[in-house]
């Protein structure tokens, strides 16, 4: 084959520093549409993007040439930063340092975008720490509970 052609469907969840209610509001329009540019200009898909008000859960498309380090890298660091210029009440804002990045397969495509879109919703039932255990153990990923949520 002269080209490689590949589906790296990966469903990142990521929260503010400490899980504190940083993202207002008039936060996520804004928020995810800048970082569905950031990801365009390092060739990286944003394919839906939701969240509350102390993380976000991001559906993108990974290309052959970027690993998810440098990919989670850029989309933290680049939105934490523009967050800092865009909206002065924000100069505290950060990310918590990690991540959680779970691939997908495009059969579930549909169902992670319903449930990113349904956030608010779902997190009326549920906290964030509960939600990402479940994400652990059902990716099959080894953990230790101490050290999760530092």
């Amino acid at each position: 084959m002269s080209h490689s052609f590949i589906s790296q469907l990966l469903h990142c969840v990521f929260s503010t520093k400490e899980r504190r209610p940083m993202i207002t509001p008039e936060l996520p329009p804004r928020l995810f549409q800048y970082i569905g540019g950031n990801a365009r200009e390092n060739k990286i898909k944003l394919l839906a993007a939701g969240g509350v008000d102390d993380h976000v859960h991001l559906l993108i498309s990974m290309p052959s040439t970027i690993n998810i380090s440098k990919a989670m890298q850029l989309i933290k660091g680049g939105s934490s930063k523009w967050i800092h210029e865009t909206f002065p009440g924000h100069r505290l804002f950060e990310w918590q340092e990690g991540y959680g990045a779970f691939s997908i397969g495009i059969s579930d495509m549909d169902r992670t975008v319903k449930y990113i879109n349904d956030q608010a919703e779902h997190h009326g039932k549920m906290d964030f720490k509960t939600e990402f255990l479940i994400f652990l153990k059902k990716h099959g990923i080894e953990y230790d509970e101490r050290y999760i949520f530092d």
